[in-house]
C-alpha cells in the first residue's frame, strides 16, 4: 500500500511543478485588483486567467498525470486515457445528465454534489483507471477485423467503459458522501473554538479527496448562517465572532508550510538538493504570497501520509488557538501575505498582529518537526526517493553513443524477445526477462554501464545514472 501511495506521489510532481507558478499568476492579479479580480484591470484580468486556467483543472491534470506516472510504461497513450477516464465521468455526472439518467428533477443537495464532482478524488481515480488499463492492454491483439483497435489504441476505450462503471458506482454514493460532509459542518458549526479546530483538521484531510470545498460551503458561504467569508468583506458579521472559520489558516499558509518545504529541502539527499530547491522554494513562495497551498501539501501527501496528518493536526490547533484568543483576519482569495495586508482594513480584523508572531512560532514547529519525522521514519519526500542513490547519481557510461549502449544492452538481456517489461527511475533501466538464463551480465557490463542488479528470477536492473532516460529512449526504438 505505502509503495502504491509513494508512487502515486511521484505521479503528481509533474502536474505540481506547475502549480505555484499559476499561484502566483493568480495572487499577483489579485494584489493588482482586489475588488474587481480583475474587473477593473486589464492587466490584473490577464493575470488571473492566466492562473485560473491551471488551478481550476487541477483535477484534470492530475488524471493526466497519475495516469501517466503509474503506467507500466510512461506513453502518451496513457496520459490520454486519463484524460478521456476523467471526461466521461464528468460529463456522465453534471446535474443535468443525471436528471435525464433517472428521468426525475434532482433535490438541491443532489444538484450541489452532482455540481462538484470534477474534483481531485475523480481526477486521481481516473488516472489510476488509465494506469490499470494501460498496463494490462496496452500489447492486446484483437481479431484482424478489429487489428486497428489492438495494442495502446485500445486503452481509452477500456478506460471509458471502466469509467461508466465507476459513473453507475458514483451515481449512487456521492450524494450520501456529500450530504454526510455537510451534516457534519452542521454539527461541530455550534462547538466554538473546538469546532473551529475540527474544521480546521478535516478541511485540511479532505484536500487529497477535493472534498474540502463540500465543507467550506457549510462555514465560509451562506449554507446553514454563518456565511464567514461574505459576512466579513461585506461588513455585515459580528466583531469577535466572524472570521473565526479563516484566521487560523493564515499561520499555517504563510509560514508553516514554507517551513516545511525548508524541513524537506534539508533532508533531501546532497545530490539532489538543487533538483528540488526549484520546486520546493517555488510552491513555498506560492503558499506564503498568495496561500495556494497544493503545491506544497502534494509533493508530501502521498508519499509520506503521516506528515500530512500532523499538518492536518497543526492546522486544527492553529485554528483554535486563534478563535479562544479572537486573532482573526479574512481572506477573498486564500490565506496568503495579499489577503493578510487587505483585511487589516476590516473592522473584524480583530488583533490580526498576533497572528504573524503565531506564524513565526509555526515556522520553526513545522521545519524541526518534519524534519525530525523525515529521517526518524526515512520518509521519502521529494529529493529522498529510494533510487536517488548518491553513487549511482554520479555514473558517468563510458560512451555517449546511446543507440550502441541500449544495443549492446538489449543483446546482453536475450534480445527484444526476452523482454516483457522496460521501465526506468532516476537511475536504473528496470527490466522484466521471460528466459533469467538468457541474460548475460558480462555483455550489459561491456556497455559501458555501472552495475548489473538480479533482484529476482525475472527483475534485471541496469545502472546506468542519470542518463538513463536517453539509453531508455534507445532501447524502445530498437524493442
Amino acid at each position: 500500500m505505502m509503495k502504491t501511495l509513494q508512487k502515486l506521489g511521484k505521479s503528481l510532481m509533474l502536474p505540481v511543478a506547475v502549480l505555484p507558478a499559476a499561484a502566483i499568476l493568480m495572487g499577483v492579479g489579485y494584489w493588482i485588483d482586489p475588488a474587481g479580480w480583475g474587473g477593473e484591470s486589464a492587466l490584473a484580468s490577464f493575470l488571473v486567467t492566466a492562473g485560473a486556467a491551471i488551478l481550476d483543472n487541477i483535477p484534470l491534470l492530475f488524471a493526466v498525470g497519475v495516469a501517466f506516472g503509474m503506467a507500466r510504461e510512461q506513453s502518451g497513450a496513457a496520459a490520454l486515457s486519463g484524460l478521456v477516464g476523467f471526461m466521461v465521468i464528468t460529463t456522465m455526472l453534471t446535474p443535468g445528465s443525471v436528471g435525464n439518467l433517472l428521468r426525475r428533477e434532482l433535490s438541491q443537495i443532489q444538484e450541489m454534489a452532482f455540481d462538484h464532482i470534477g474534483n481531485v478524488f475523480v481526477g486521481i481515480i481516473s488516472g489510476c483507471v488509465a494506469a490499470s488499463a494501460y498496463s494490462r492492454f496496452y500489447k492486446t491483439e484483437l481479431p484482424a477485423a478489429m487489428s486497428f483497435f489492438s495494442g495502446r489504441r485500445l486503452v481509452p476505450i477500456v478506460t471509458a467503459v471502466a469509467m461508466l462503471i465507476v459513473s453507475f458506482i458514483f451515481l449512487i454514493i456521492w450524494p450520501p458522501i456529500y450530504y454526510g460532509l455537510l451534516a457534519f459542518g452542521e454539527a461541530i458549526s455550534g462547538l466554538g473554538a473546538f469546532g473551529a479546530a475540527l474544521y480546521g483538521f478535516f478541511n485540511r484531510l479532505l484536500i487529497p479527496v477535493g472534498l474540502h470545498h463540500t465543507l467550506n460551503a457549510v462555514f465560509w458561504f451562506d449554507f446553514i448562517g454563518i456565511n464567514d467569508l461574505h459576512n466579513f468583506w461585506r461588513g455585515t458579521g459580528v466583531v469577535g465572532q466572524t472570521g473565526m472559520y479563516m484566521g487560523g489558516f493564515f499561520p499555517v499558509m504563510m509560514f508553516g508550510l514554507p517551513g516545511a518545504c525548508m524541513a524537506m529541502y534539508r533532508c533531501a539527499k546532497d545530490k539532489n538538493k538543487k533538483a528540488v530547491f526549484g520546486l520546493l522554494s517555488a510552491a513555498a513562495f506560492a503558499s506564503f504570497f498568495t496561500g495556494v497551498t497544493e503545491p506544497v501539501e502534494f509533493s508530501f501527501m502521498f508519499v509520506a501520509p503521516l506528515l500530512y496528518v500532523v499538518h492536518a493536526l497543526l492546522t486544527a490547533v492553529s485554528m483554535f488557538i486563534t478563535a479562544s484568543f479572537q486573532w482573526f483576519a479574512g481572506f477573498a482569495f486564500s490565506a496568503g501575505f495579499i489577503d493578510l495586508f487587505l483585511s487589516t482594513r476590516v473592522e473584524y480584523s480583530t488583533n490580526w498582529y498576533m497572528l504573524i508572531p503565531l506564524g513565526i512560532v509555526y515556522f520553526f514547529v513545522y521545519f524541526f518537526l518534519f524534519s525530525l519525522l523525515i529521517r526518524k521514519f526515512n520518509l521519502h519526500t521529494p529529493g529522498r526517493e529510494e533510487d536517488d542513490i548518491e553513487a549511482e547519481m554520479t555514473a558517468v557510461l563510458a560512451s555517449d553513443n546511446y543507440t550502441a549502449v541500449a544495443a549492446d544492452i538489449l543483446d546482453g538481456l536475450g534480445g527484444k524477445d526476452n523482454i516483457s517489461e522496460l521501465d526506468y527511475c532516476a537511475t536504473r533501466l528496470r527490466i522484466e526477462v521471460i528466459n533469467y538464463e538468457q541474460v548475460n551480465e558480462k555483455k550489459i557490463k561491456a556497455a559501458g554501464v555501472s552495475g548489473v542488479i538480479r533482484p529476482s528470477k525475472t527483475s534485471v536492473q541496469v545502472i546506468i545514472g542519470t542518463k538513463v532516460q536517453f539509453v531508455m529512449d534507445e532501447m524502445k526504438k530498437l524493442i
